[in-house]
């Protein structure tokens, strides 16, 4: 029986089917990949452009595996001018630090016509995906899905006849460099709204799909496609009365989106690799960094097609909707919905997005956080000057990474790679977050958070205004190295007496969260991962611009490092003095 009827009897049935979240390593397999990134033209929007590609391929080619398997990546730098590392989103890396692909937190950048050799373990299944982390290239285009089945012999917790997966991107006609340069200089040139969005690396750039449904004024001429060009719209080939999953993951580099598909609900089963207590949606928030896993169930009209929309949230959007066709086998794929696609709830809507990011509960029998924690860092978000340039600061601390990559330099005992007094754990509690900054002006910096390796760490995030007033600006925030459990969202500034709001029973585990403007997000995690990692805004203009954090934790258990991962800053020194004395 289909689970997205949601009967008693199927809700039973998909608790009862709930198996171990951790895999066995049997039948474990390794998974090897050779993989070259360089820059190619594209037409990612129809529009000619200059994309970053791996093996030629944009977006990058879909991994694969099963939990408990080795993923090993040897990975050549072909871009000739500049450095590259590419991030495993969302894969914990357990006892391999060193691969988590954070330029000058985890290794050095790989240096043009240099290898290096991705080698970690993927050790829970579910949906998640990768891309760079150097510089912005995630907004050239350097990214791809990854994809981790449950081990063999072990169930999912729901049922589905077929699955398709969505990975969701913005996309701009000025090239990354421009956009890097726009952002650092005085006074700051912002980049602006994308020009297009994409589905699987295909948008359409001053057409529109759903021409017969144009009463918005929008003035657009209809797309005309053969069906071959790189750019025409994806179409989801379905059999009627079937249920399928839809993967979708978003590695936009600014918007927020919703996804919504036109008279279908959706039930959400995964989030971040995983498992939820499953509910209904029309649509859905997504936010950068962000993976979902939906069920539909193909039981409409069987001779009609159907938009799957996709639309900007949160910003106030320039930017028109992505469509894809949702194609049911039992007529022609050409031809078009007659029903207009699905409206994107409005941009500034933030009770609907607040709905449902408090829907999201943890399935049965997923663990649940510790009832205390050990340590409470809060985090202040606020753009901030510093000498005249515009930036993001944390606790007024505007993250400026260091050439010596943390891991090295801590495990190696090296002080003066980067700055040894730690960060402030929080913030003046007269700030006021409806204003500006009646201070604006902020400092560099790079110290680290050093964690109680095991202990239980509150992140509590704090939204602000930004320099402009009447700002507050949506950041989905994302942990390298551990998945959170998401306590609770509030309205305004955090006090003691929110405590009482939090969720200690079935709270979400995930990797990214968002906190919503002028309000709070609550964390809860265990720092027993050895090793530094990566706490940011996933907006990778703001991370650009200093928004992030760096914790440390038990990095004197961490193994070997690479020396590949090694070889620049104080680091390269090291290993050269070796080498020759």
């Amino acid at each position: 029986m289909a689970l997205v009827r949601l009967t008693p009897i199927c809700l039973l049935t998909y608790l009862c089917c709930f198996g171990a979240l951790t895999s066995s390593v049997l039948g474990a397999k390794a998974r090897h990949f050779k993989w070259e990134v360089k820059y190619m033209y594209g037409a990612p929007d129809c529009l000619e452009n200059v994309v970053m590609g791996i093996n030629d391929q944009f977006p990058g080619p879909t991994i694969k595996a099963r939990a408990g398997d080795t993923v090993v990546v040897h990975l050549t730098n072909k871009l000739h001018t500049e450095g590259v590392v590419i991030h495993w989103h969302g894969i914990r890396q357990l006892g391999t630090p060193w691969a988590d692909g954070t330029a000058s937190i985890s290794q050095c950048a790989i240096n043009p016509e240099e290898t290096f050799v991705y080698r970690f373990k993927v050790d829970k299944a579910g949906t998640y995906f990768y891309h760079g982390h150097y510089g912005m290239q995630r907004s050239a285009g350097l990214y791809g899905l990854l994809i981790v089945d449950v081990e063999e012999g072990k169930k999912e917790p729901f049922q589905y006849d077929g699955e398709f997966n969505l990975l969701l991107s913005d996309w701009w006609h000025k090239g990354v460099h421009e956009q890097e340069l726009d952002l650092s200089v005085k006074p700051m040139r912002w980049i602006g709204e994308p020009q297009s969005l994409l589905i699987n690396g295909r948008g359409q750039y001053n057409c529109t799909l759903a021409s017969a449904h144009n009463s918005n004024g929008s003035g657009l001429p209809g797309c005309k496609f053969r069906g071959t060009e790189r750019c025409a719209p994806n179409i989801l080939h379905v059999m009627p009365n079937k249920t399928y999953r839809l993967r979708v993951a978003s590695t936009t580099a600014l918007a927020s989106l919703n996804l919504a598909i036109g008279n279908h609900k959706m039930l959400m089963v995964e989030a971040d690799g995983n498992y939820l207590e499953p509910f209904w949606v029309n649509d859905f928030d997504i936010y950068s960094g962000e993976t979902y896993s939906v069920l539909i169930r193909t039981d409409q009209n069987p001779t009609d097609n159907y938009w799957i929309s996709v639309g900007v949230r949160g910003r106030q959007p320039a930017t028109p909707q992505a469509l894809a066709i949702l194609h049911y086998q039992s007529t022609t794929a050409s031809k078009l919905p007659t029903l207009a696609p699905p409206v994107t709830p409005r941009w500034n809507d933030y009770n609907h997005s607040k709905s449902f990011s408090n829907q999201i509960r943890a399935l049965a029998g997923s663990p649940t956080p510790p009832v205390i924690n050990h340590r409470r860092i809060f985090l202040l978000n606020t753009q901030n000057r510093i000498d005249g340039y515009t930036k993001w600061a944390i606790n007024n601390v505007s993250l400026s990474l260091p050439p010596t990559p943390y891991l090295g330099a801590i495990k190696h005992g090296l002080r003066n790679a980067f700055d040894q007094k730690s960060p402030p754990d929080t913030f003046e509690k007269t700030y006021d977050i409806t204003r500006p900054p009646s201070n604006p002006n902020s400092t560099y910096g790079n110290g680290v958070y050093m964690l109680k390796f095991n202990s239980y760490i509150d992140v509590i995030l704090q939204n602000a205004n930004a320099l402009n007033a009447n700002v507050s600006e949506i950041h989905p925030w994302h942990l390298h190295g551990h998945d959170f459990w998401v306590l609770g969202y509030g309205e305004g500034m955090f006090s003691t007496k929110d405590e009482g709001m939090f969720n200690l029973k079935n709270p979400p585990l995930r990797n990214t969260a968002v906190v919503f403007p002028y309000g709070w997000t609550a964390l809860r995690f265990v720092a027993d991962n050895p090793g530094v990692w990566a706490f940011h805004c996933h907006i990778e203009p703001h991370l650009h611009m200093g928004m992030g954090v760096v914790f440390a934790e038990g990095v004197h258990l961490v193994g070997n490092i690479p020396n590949e991962a090694l070889s620049c800053g104080l680091t390269g020194k090291m290993l050269m003095n070796k080498t020759y004395h």
